[in-house]
C-alpha cells in the first residue's frame, strides 16, 4: 500500500528565503551606509560596527541561554539588519555604550521577547531608537555636521538638522532660518547633518527601487508615504502657513527630502512581519504613516516623528489585517 506524506501549504517553493530576503534589504542600504561614511567617517563605522555587533550577541545568548533553543537563528542575517537599521537612525558621533543598550533593548525587548522573528509586533529597531531617545533625549539629538573621514568619532563638531529649522520656520514665521537650510541639492545627495540614515536621500531611493524591482516589498507602503507627506505638505503652503521666501514646492521637496522620511518608507515601514498583508491595507498604513509623520513634524516636540509614525501604526496592523479580498464563492453578510 503506498503512503503518501502530507503537509501543509505552501506547496509550490519560488526558493525565497527569509536568509535572501534579509540580504538583499543589507545590499540595497549599502549605497546609503557608503555615503554616511564618506559624510561622517570614522563615526559611521564604528557605530554600525557596534550595533550590529552588540545586536548578534544579544539574538545568540538569548536563544542559548534563555530560551534553551539548540537551533540558532542568527545566520538568517535579521539581527544583522536589525543592526544596521538601529545604526542609521543614530547620530555617527554617540557615545558607544549609548549603541551598546539601544541594541540590546531592540532584540531583547523589540524581538525576542515576543518569541522571535515573525512574531514581533512592532519594528525592533525602532523600538530601541524610540526608547534611546526616551532614555537620553540629548545625546539622540546632537547630530554631527558632515565632514569626511576629519570627522571625529567623539566631540565633533554639531549642527541642527534641516527638520530644526523648517520646524522653527514653521512655528514663529521667522524666514531668516531658511538661509540656515541646505540647499535641495544638498538634501538629495547628502551634505547635512543627521542621522546615518537622513543622508544621500538619492542612495536610499536606489535602494529602495531596487527592493521593488527584486520583489522583496511591493510599492503600496512607500508611495502612500511619500505621497501623504508630499500632500500635506502643498496644504500648508496652499493655505498660507509659510513665509514668503518659502515656495510650496521647496516645503515639499525639503519634507520629503530631510529626515528619515525615505529609510522608513523603503526600508521600516515594510518589514514583513510589523506592516500588513493586503494591498489596501498597506495602503491605508502608508496613509497613516505619512500623516502622522506631518502633525508631529508641525505640531509635535520633536522635528521628527518617522519612528513613532511607524511604530503607531505596527500596532493598528491586526486591524488592517482584517481587510481582505472576498474569497471566491462567498456570500457577502
Amino acid at each position: 500500500m503506498a503512503h503518501f506524506i502530507t503537509s501543509p501549504a505552501p506547496h509550490v517553493h519560488s526558493g525565497d528565503s527569509v536568509r535572501r530576503n534579509m540580504l538583499l534589504v543589507i545590499l540595497a542600504l549599502l549605497p546609503a551606509y557608503v555615503a554616511s561614511v564618506i559624510e561622517f567617517g570614522w563615526g559611521a563605522l564604528i557605530t554600525a560596527a557596534i550595533s550590529i555587533l552588540v545586536c548578534v550577541c544579544t539574538e545568540y545568548l538569548i536563544n542559548r541561554y534563555v530560551l534553551k533553543e539548540q537551533r540558532q537563528t542568527i545566520g538568517d542575517l535579521s539581527a544583522v539588519l536589525t543592526g544596521l537599521l538601529l545604526a542609521f537612525n543614530l547620530p555617527s558621533g554617540i557615545d558607544w555604550w549609548i549603541v551598546v543598550i539601544g541594541a540590546v533593548v531592540a532584540i531583547g525587548v523589540g524581538k525576542m521577547t515576543f518569541g522571535g522573528l515573525g512574531q514581533n509586533p512592532f519594528n525592533p529597531a525602532l523600538v530601541g531608537r524610540v526608547f534611546l531617545l526616551i532614555a537620553y533625549p540629548a545625546q539622540m539629538t546632537t547630530w554631527p555636521t558632515p565632514q569626511g573621514f576629519d570627522t571625529k568619532y567623539i566631540d565633533a563638531e554639531t549642527g541642527a538638522t534641516p527638520l530644526y529649522y523648517l520646524k522653527q520656520m514653521l512655528a514663529t514665521g521667522d524666514s531668516s532660518v531658511i538661509d540656515q537650510l541646505p540647499s535641495l541639492a544638498d538634501s538629495f545627495w547628502g551634505v547635512m547633518g543627521g542621522s546615518l540614515g537622513e543622508v544621500c536621500a538619492f542612495a536610499l531611493i536606489i535602494g529602495g527601487l531596487f527592493l521593488i524591482c527584486a520583489r522583496v516589498i511591493t510599492w503600496h507602503i512607500p508611495v502612500s508615504i511619500i505621497a501623504t507627506v508630499a500632500l500635506f505638505a502643498a496644504v500648508t503652503g496652499w493655505t498660507g502657513h509659510l513665509p514668503e521666501a518659502m515656495t510650496t514646492g521647496d516645503y515639499v521637496l525639503y519634507s520629503l527630502l530631510s529626515g528619515g522620511l525615505m529609510l522608513g518608507a523603503f526600508f521600516m515601514a515594510t518589514d514583513y512581519v510589523t506592516s500588513p498583508m493586503s494591498a489596501w491595507g498597506k495602503i491605508i498604513f502608508g496613509v497613516g504613516i505619512g500623516f502622522i509623520v506631518m502633525v508631529i513634524r508641525t505640531w509635535g516636540n520633536y522635528p521628527e516623528g518617522m519612528s513613532f509614525a511607524i511604530l503607531i501604526m505596527n500596532a493598528c496592523v491586526p486591524l488592517l489585517n482584517k481587510i481582505r479580498p472576498q474569497r471566491f464563492g462567498e456570500k457577502k453578510k
